[in-house]
């Protein structure tokens, strides 16, 4: 059985037994695209003026919807992650460099659109570019033996320690938990209620860690599951999955983070199967943990379990209310894959009554996974509104609620961004695959009963 809702381009399938579909009517109200700074062409404002290891700059604009935050008014902090490495250099560190992790500040201008196609016009500018560091030394790799050299970023100072994308950042003593790792693969991000603190998580340990917004200082590691890390620690991502029989998969770490309205807790979503889970086969294949994190305490508190659906893995994870959450799971299909996007979807789950699997194995965790409602296919809906699946991005990977705004009433807005994996001329043509926003609207009426609760912001400047 199929039902369609033509109009805003919606599919809903209830061929699989825990999904279901909510009566959503979500359209499309602007695409925005981001390409330059008041630095210049696809340069951000770090301020870095020097060259990675593999001839890209270090103040390159790209990726930056690996992570999407919504922090106020209308200011929106954007993730790239770990850094340029779709172009091989050096497949002895992954191709990686030593690209310094950061956040930008980016002011959303969204206007009504006078002349004729979407409802609104966006237009994003960027204010900032935070560096992320640490206030005492990190381990960074030597590059001895791996044709590359020291893995220290060239910037850093003493009190001033940069976390790097460069794989082979690290401590091969200890497992992938070790905090004072300089490697850090960023992921996910989302901004306490107080606005001065950002939460990110990532794929190499995975860690979530706080920083300050105003300076990208480090202030806390969370805590998270042993049983998510890899303890056998390699430069080469398939060798590390290789040589470890559980933890985190490799390059698909925790994908995703969310807070709740409330900025208590924290949850966190791993991309894929654990090591140990995939390996158990059948439905422990697409069973993914999802942690959550009390924020005060700084230490984990549960595990749930989600089932993929047709998605090869989960991007990101974003709070509707203080239980219930959008996820967003996705295939590696579209623009910057060379091919048709196929499956880019949000689905809707609730942990209220969801079952605490941090003890179980995949198999038997795999069958107390939390229920999902399809939100949106953005394929259809974006398809809908004349985009072909050839021009909608692979790695559409960051999602965030934002601002209302008056169309027809007031409506909700959802915010969604691709990773365009810092290659922004693609197949030759210049500027082909760019940093993209698209905004959706929705009413409360389109959440199938759930009860919308945005988090509200006491400082949007972070200061």
């Amino acid at each position: 059985m199929k039902r369609t809702l033509a109009k805003f381009g919606l599919v809903c399938l209830a061929t699989v037994a825990t999904v279901s579909c909510a009566n959503a009517a979500v359209t499309l109200l602007a695409n925005g695209t981001l390409t330059t700074t008041s630095a210049g062409y696809y340069t951000d404002l770090s301020g870095l003026n020097y060259n990675l290891e593999n001839g890209a700059s270090a103040a390159l604009l790209g990726g930056l919807g690996s992570g999407l935050a919504y922090a106020g008014s209308n200011i929106f902090l954007a993730l790239p992650d770990r850094g340029p490495n779709a172009v091989s250099y050096d497949s002895a560190v992954d191709d990686t460099a030593s690209y310094v992790l950061r956040f930008h500040t980016i002011q959303m201008n969204l206007q009504r659109n006078t002349v004729g196609g979407l409802p609104f016009v966006l237009t994003p500018t960027v204010q900032s570019t935070t560096l992320l560091l640490n206030p005492t030394a990190l381990v960074y790799g030597t590059g001895v033996g791996l044709g590359v050299g020291s893995g220290v970023p060239p910037i850093n100072t003493a009190n001033r320690y940069y976390f790097s994308g460069r794989s082979d950042n690290f401590d091969g003593l200890k497992n992938s938990g070790n905090g004072l790792d300089a490697r850090f693969d960023t992921e996910g991000i989302r901004v306490s209620g107080d606005g001065k603190y950002v939460y990110i998580s990532d794929e190499y340990g995975p860690y979530v860690y706080e920083f300050l917004r105003a300076t990208g200082a480090r202030t806390r590691t969370f805590t998270l599951p042993a049983h998510l890390f890899v303890d056998n620690l390699y430069p080469v991502g398939n060798t590390e999955i290789a040589n470890n029989t559980s933890g985190r998969t490799a390059n698909k770490g925790m994908e995703g983070l969310a807070i709740t309205p409330d900025g208590k807790t924290l949850v966190g979503i791993m991309q894929a199967a654990l090591i140990q889970d995939n390996n158990q086969g059948g439905k422990a294949k697409k069973l993914l943990r999802i942690v959550t994190i009390d924020v005060a305490s700084g230490q984990w508190t549960h595990e749930y379990a989600y089932l993929l659906t047709t998605g090869s893995g989960v991007s990101e994870i974003s709070a509707i209310n203080q239980h219930e959450f959008l996820v967003d799971e996705r295939d590696g299909n579209g623009l910057g894959n060379g091919n048709n996007a196929v499956v880019k979807q949000l689905f809707k789950i609730d942990l209220a009554n969801a079952v605490d699997v941090s003890n179980m194995d995949g198999l038997t965790a795999a069958t107390k996974a939390v229920s999902k409602t399809l939100f949106l296919d953005i394929v259809a809906a974006l398809n809908a509104v004349g985009i072909p699946s050839s021009q909608i991005p692979a790695k559409i990977e960051g999602i965030a609620f934002g601002p209302d705004v008056n169309y027809n009433g007031s409506v909700h807005t959802l915010w969604v961004a691709n990773d365009n994996d810092f290659v922004q001329d693609y197949n030759g043509v210049t500027n082909s695959n760019p940093n993209q926003f698209y905004v959706f609207g929705f009413t409360d009426g389109d959440l199938g009963g759930s009860v919308y609760l945005p988090q509200i912001f006491a400082n949007s400047t972070g200061r």
